[in-house]
């Protein structure tokens, strides 16, 4: 629920061990197949199929669409921080 609230956006799962890992593995596939103009949608077309987890609760893109653009400020100073020390 954090995430769908937080980006403002609904969050899918598919039902299956370690997703996350599936979907890197398939993201990896995809980097090795673009040079051949596979799209990443050819690519899942044998995945198991999503299903809806949670959509954003209402009100809350109120809250963290200042938050977001917070951290968003902090990381650039981060990075300008981090690329002028070296």
């Amino acid at each position: 629920q954090v995430l769908s609230d937080v980006f403002n956006a609904p969050v899918y799962t598919i039902d299956t061990t370690n997703s996350a890992c599936l979907g890197s593995a398939y993201r990896a596939i995809h980097g090795l197949v673009a040079e051949m103009n596979v799209s990443l949608a050819d690519v899942v077309k044998l995945a198991p199929e999503p299903r809806l987890a949670v959509t954003p609760t209402t009100g809350a893109e109120e809250v963290y669409r200042p938050l977001l653009k917070r951290y968003a400020e902090l990381e650039q100073k981060v990075i300008y921080n981090s690329a002028s020390s070296c």
